[in-house]
Parts: C-alpha cells; structure tokens; sequence
C-alpha cells in the first residue's frame, strides 16, 4: 500500500512537492540521514494519504527533532494544509479534539497520529469570523488558538526552531525556514521571535523550555533564557490541570532531577508551581525525595513502567510522617493517626497539585502498607506479599533505607523473603521469632532507663 502512495506521489513531479519560497532551505537525505523507513507506519501512511488527496502534509515537530538528535520518537505528528473537517472527510477511524486548538487524532496501523491544520496569525477579520477564533487574556495568554494559515506561518508560531522542521515523506526532504536544522546540530534551544512575548501568549513554554534542555541535553540560548525568571509570575494564570500535565512531562522525561534543579536556580518555585514547591521544601526529605527523582529518572531511561502515584506518594511522605507524629505525640493510636494523616496531606494537597482521583488508590496502598514491613511474624509477610501493591510499597521501602530514614537491616531482610522460595521463608520466620525478642527486651530495657534517668533529673 504504501509503495503505491509512493508511485502517485512521485508520478506528480517531485517538483510540486518542493516549496519555491527561497526563505526555507531544502535539506536534502544525504544530509540528516532520515530515510523514510525511519518513520512510523501509521504516520507515514496518513501524511501520503493526505498528499495523494491533494493537501500538503508533513511529519513535524519533535519526531524529526529526535531522529536528528538519533533518539527514538515518543511520538508522530503530522501538520497539513486540510482543514480538521477535510482530514476527518479523508479518514474513517479519526475524530477532532480540543477547543483551543483543534487537531483530528488518526487511527492509523494501530497508531494514534495527531493531524494539525497550518496555523496562522490572528487578524480583526478573523476573530469576527464564526468558526476560527482567537482571543487573549488580559497578560497575552492565548485562549483561543484556530486560526487557519499558510505553512510558513504555522512554522513561525511554533515554540522553538528545533520544534519547527518539515519532513517530506515523498521527497525525504526537511523543510527549514529557522535554521532549526543548524541548532539541532549546534544542541541549542532557540524560541522563535520575541521571547517575553512568546512567554506572554503561552506561560507554559518557560517549562517547556527547561524540560526540552534536560532531556536532550542542549543549552538554551541567552536571549531564550534571559526573561524566564522575571516572567516566571505569569504561570499563576495558566489553568491548574494544564500546569499539572506539563510538569507530570517533566518529572517523566527522564531528566527530572536535572530540571528540577534548573526550575530551582531560575526561580519557577515559591508558589508558582506547587508540586515543585513540594519537593524543594522539604529539608528532611530532601535525600528520600532526591532518590525518588533519580529512581523514576533510571526508569525512564530503562523504559521501565513509571507511576505516577508512586512519585507522589514519595513527593508527600514526608508531610505525611510530620502530621502522623504530630498525632501519635497526643496520643492517638498507630495505625488510626497514619490513615488520619495521609487523607488530611492527601486533602490539602489536592486543590494546590490537582493530583486525578485516579491515584488516590496507589497512593494511600504504598504509604498504609509501611508500617506492615515491620512485622514480620506469624502469616502477615506471607499476606503483604500478595498485596496487588506490593511491589511499589517495596520499592517505597527500599528508598526510606537508602535516605536513612529507616535501618537498612529491614530493607536486606524484605529482600531476601521476597526472592527465596516458602521453605526458605518460612525458615526466615523461625530465626526472626528470638530476634523479635531480643528486640523488644532491648526496647523494654531501653525505655525503663529512660524513666530512671527522668526521675532522676526530677530528684536533682
């Protein structure tokens, strides 16, 4: 199938295909080496499709950034000339989304591709018109972004010239207007015309910008950088959720702990972003919190399955341990006061992180089920075992040893009863028995010295 698109769209003359605007660059295949068996299936074939329906389509964005850079895309877009509705008319299995930008998701070879329509810039007439739109707050913050344009606007609306490349599947050409091509060989990170005004019209792109830098390992350029921290106030008006997501790209890129002290040294924290307020200020769980950022980092990289009720958990721990021994000192009991203190942390967090319900379940599994690696009798390790969330609470465990927030002989012995078979574990039971007594005589010896010692200090 796609051999055919390929014949029809080269039987139109490779000529059509080459923009005759001597402002872009045509670069050709014996120079970025990205040959069309590096594209995706479903994408390839959606951005012939369209050509072959007579819309000019390219694969864009990130996809061509990270092929460039030799990294393998998350992801595929493809950007077009065809309005949402003329790319749904040529696709049966697709549907458009979103309201401030609208953009037709494609089910294409059991990919989901993102199709967008060349944007443009809003004019006077446009904005009266009653399908596009495109109107900004009272700081310049896009609310509405449906302006349909040429395909040079569209590349000068994008975010960073390493963002706004233009790969031909056809010609296995890359369409450059921005010297994006030249940064992305130069590893620089470049925002596309005025900066504090392109921070204006999207806050957003300030966290972009960090989390683009940690990730592909590429130096933002001065004139990028330089407005980030006297802007930073402005992320105060972008909706809480849109915050949420982006940050969530951030902490799951790989390079968390490298951003996260980039966000610090530019100032983004201090009630701007809360969930990094959240990991900064927290001196006693500054170690546990460090580990956490560095184990999700390792995953990522491992493309190992990452949670993100995991990290949040491990985000609020220790808010969690301050509120428990906050009720334990006025006596209340063990368990009751942590199940108190993980739903008033869970609560109060909720309006300031806009944490989904949907993690809630994770979340409280992996702080309830601490306390239970301490006891290791009877039936209780056989039945924390079978926990469906077990192994991130052993995960969860191992990290408070390795901060030192607990004795690392716990988190050695977990991980031997957890590898070694029932015979081998039940043998494990039966030496821990006298050991659990030496431990509590040594408790009870322990806590008699110190009201010997109390009553002494009284006496003096």
């Amino acid at each position: 199938m796609i051999r055919k698109f390929l014949h029809r769209i080269f039987s139109l003359g490779s000529a059509e295909s080459v923009p005759a605007d001597p402002a872009v660059a045509v670069i050709g295949c014996e120079q970025h080496s990205i040959t069309r068996n590096r594209i995706s299936p479903g994408s390839l074939k959606v951005a012939l499709t369209l050509q072959q329906a007579g819309y000019t389509a390219y694969i864009v964005g990130g996809a061509v950034r990270d092929l460039l850079l030799g990294l393998k895309p998350k992801d595929y877009d493809v950007a077009t000339s065809a309005t949402p509705e003329e790319v749904r008319a040529v696709f049966r299995h697709s549907r458009i989304i979103g309201r401030r930008f609208r953009l037709v998701h494609v089910i294409s070879k059991g990919e989901t591709v993102e199709v967008s329509t060349f944007r443009g810039k809003a004019s006077e007439a446009l904005i009266t018109t009653k399908n596009f739109c495109a109107h900004t707050d009272a700081t310049g913050r896009l609310l509405h972004d449906n302006v349909f344009g040429s395909q040079e606007e569209d590349v000068r609306r994008r975010d960073f010239t390493i963002n706004a490349l233009f790969y031909d599947p056809a010609t296995e050409e890359i369409l450059d207007y921005l010297n994006g091509f030249k940064d992305v060989m130069a590893k620089r990170l470049r925002i596309i015309g005025e900066p504090e005004q392109r921070y204006r019209e999207d806050p957003v792109r300030m966290l972009r910008a960090v989390r683009l830098s940690a990730k592909l390992g590429i130096q933002m350029d001065d004139k990028t950088a330089a407005p980030i921290g006297d802007m930073a106030p402005l992320l105060l008006n972008v909706p809480p959720a849109r915050l949420f997501d982006e940050m969530l790209k951030l902490l799951f890129s790989g390079h968390a702990l490298t951003a996260v002290i980039d966000l610090r040294a530019r100032g983004l924290h201090h009630g701007l972003l809360p969930v990094l307020d959240v990991i900064l200020e927290q001196p006693l769980g500054e170690q546990f919190i460090s580990l956490a950022l560095k184990n999700t980092d390792e995953r990522v990289q491992q493309g190992k399955p990452v949670s993100p009720g995991f990290l949040f958990a491990a985000l609020l721990w220790h808010e969690v341990l301050a509120v428990w021994n906050a009720h334990l000192k006025v006596g209340e009991k063990t368990i009751p006061a942590l199940h108190k203190a993980m739903g008033e942390v869970l609560s109060a967090q909720r309006n300031r992180l806009a944490i989904p319900h949907r993690h809630d379940g994770m979340i409280y599994d992996i702080w309830s089920m601490q306390p239970r690696f301490e006891a290791r009798s009877g039936r209780k390790p056989f039945r924390l075992l079978e926990h469906p969330n077990f192994p991130a609470a052993y995960d969860f465990m191992l990290l408070r040893c390795k901060s030192g927030e607990i004795d690392q002989e716990l988190g050695q012995w977990w991980q031997t009863f957890k590898n070694t078979d029932n015979a081998g574990r039940e043998a494990m039971l039966l030496q821990e028995a006298p050991a659990r007594r030496r431990r509590k005589r040594r408790s009870r010896s322990k806590s008699a010295g110190e009201k010997v010692d109390a009553v002494s200090q009284e006496i003096a």
